[in-house]
């Protein structure tokens, strides 16, 4: 099962190969990985998907808060969230295809952000299954290139707070700095 983590780490060189190395060490493939700055200079927030089982989620979870630069770890998969994923696609659109295209384009609420005598280029953004069936009704045409950003997700509705996290986050990032320097 596809599990998803809200990670927020300090802002710091180095945060990210400790957190990739921690999958890899335990031997799981990171499905997506997203990074950030968040409203807070100093905390970046990751959006990390593996697929995992509901005990070996629960490692992770307790593994990456072993971590120095960790703050907080968030299991958000059974959580109600918003998720959305960005990717940009370059297809050909030889002769009378460019219309065909086009009309998928605004099916789809797409954008064209680029456009060339042989091809056009496609940012569309959504759910991962949004763009899944964007891209297979775009095969027949050529798909020539494309790029994905990953998953990016935060809870739905009012969690704990921006004025309560932001709290949270501040004391855990100042006895982080305090143990560092111990």
């Amino acid at each position: 099962m596809l599990h998803t983590f809200v990670v927020h780490v300090e802002n710091k060189p180095g945060v990210l190969t400790r957190v990739a190395s921690l999958f890899r060490r335990r031997g799981f493939n990171i499905d997506s990985l997203t990074v950030g700055r968040t409203e807070r200079p100093e905390v970046s927030r990751m959006t990390i998907s593996v697929d995992t089982n509901p005990d070996q989620a629960q490692r992770v979870e307790a593994n990456l808060y072993k971590l120095v630069n960790v703050l907080l770890v968030e299991d958000i998969t059974h959580e109600p969230a918003i998720t959305r994923d960005l990717a940009m696609i370059r297809v050909a659109t030889p002769g009378g295809a460019r219309t065909q295209v086009l009309e998928l384009v605004y099916i789809f609420r797409a954008r064209v952000v680029d456009i060339a005598p042989e091809s056009v280029v496609i940012e569309i953004t959504g759910t991962e299954d949004k763009i899944d069936g964007m891209v297979e009704l775009l095969r027949p045409y050529g798909v020539l290139e494309m790029v994905r950003t990953g998953i990016v997700a935060m809870r739905r509705g009012a969690s704990p707070g921006p004025a309560a996290a932001g709290t949270e986050l501040a004391t855990l990032a100042a006895e982080s700095n305090l143990r560092q320097l111990a």
